[in-house]
């Protein structure tokens, strides 16, 4: 062999197995208020990186503007792997069609990883007569049934917006900010139904306070397996809404091929797995390529979903 090439060989074995690692502390944004199930699979997974990748990880939530102020927080990020976000798809792929000029985008984001589903669904007062999403449809087709979601254009209301389309009826919206207001209002009877994330009601729905009449996945919740989805009902409502970790668009492929394996790794662990048991959060890894795609997807389907709706940005 060459003395060169024998000399090339030499020097690159070593930058091969070099890797990236962060040099300073780490933060992982939440777009929300604190006390969602987000924070304490956040947590778990800030935890992980912690004791894999050798520095310390602080979760901070940045709330407001439907997840737009947290987001453009990490956009604005310096991009070096040390910032990131984990949120629902919606400040990235909803928001940015519903207000001009919001600065964020799926082209702001070098997206790492798919974390969980929030399973979205519906939920009736216990002594309600609807014991199915298709009974809550056929009664919507005689009266107007009001109910609350976390606001107009959020994954929920656009659940009852499917429904509606597929089956017919007339659905008068309420909107509140966030899940708790809209289920304590169908408890005090002021509300016909709520169209939540399905981990939000889990404790009203095991307490035997709220029944859980149909989801809006592509399969059945595994926490609440008697509960058909819509589409098993013969209403085609699929509304999908899912959870991952976003760095700033520009981070180096090193910096995020390396992020993408703790993300996994760290829902691997039976610590992530119990915090997610608790909380009734239904955790779906997807590599950092499938995540990147479904963010590509769920942002063209949005436009068109909100251009059919009507909403023009504001």
């Amino acid at each position: 062999m060459r003395p060169a090439l024998l000399a090339l060989l030499l020097l690159a074995g070593p930058l091969q197995a070099q890797e990236w690692r962060p040099e300073r502390p780490m933060t992982i944004v939440l777009p929300y208020a604190a006390g969602s199930a987000a924070d304490g699979y956040s947590r778990a997974m800030g935890e992980h990186f912690t004791r894999t990748l050798g520095q310390p990880v602080t979760v901070v939530n940045r709330d407001g503007a439907s997840g737009t102020v947290g987001m453009r927080f990490v956009a604005q990020a310096a991009p070096d792997g040390l910032t990131l976000g984990i949120t629902p798809m919606t400040p990235v792929v909803v928001q940015p069609h519903m207000v001009r000029n919001l600065g964020i985008g799926p082209e702001s984001f070098a997206p790492v990883c798919g974390i969980a589903e929030n399973i979205l669904g519906v939920v009736v007062r216990a002594d309600s007569p609807w014991r199915t999403l298709a009974d809550v449809a056929a009664a919507a087709r005689i009266r107007p049934l009001n109910y609350g979601s976390p606001g107009p254009n959020s994954l929920p209301f656009l659940g009852v917006w499917r429904m509606q389309r597929a089956a017919g009826g007339t659905y008068e919206h309420v909107p509140f900010r966030g899940d708790p207001p809209s289920m304590t209002e169908v408890l005090a009877g002021r509300l016909d139904f709520a169209a939540v994330v399905v981990a939000s009601a889990s404790g009203q729905i095991a307490s035997g306070a709220l029944r859980l009449v149909g989801v809006f996945s592509d399969r059945r919740h595994p926490d609440f397996p008697d509960v058909p989805s819509a589409r098993e009902m013969g209403i085609d409502a699929v509304q999908l809404s899912y959870v991952g970790m976003y760095a700033p668009r520009a981070t180096p492929e090193p910096a995020l091929a390396v992020l993408e394996r703790a993300c996994g790794e760290a829902i691997a662990t039976e610590g992530f797995r119990n915090v997610a048991r608790q909380l009734n959060v239904v955790t779906q890894h997807r590599s950092r390529a499938d995540f990147t795609a479904m963010v590509a997807s769920e942002y063209a389907a949005f436009g068109r979903i909100l251009r059919e709706l009507g909403v023009r940005p504001e």
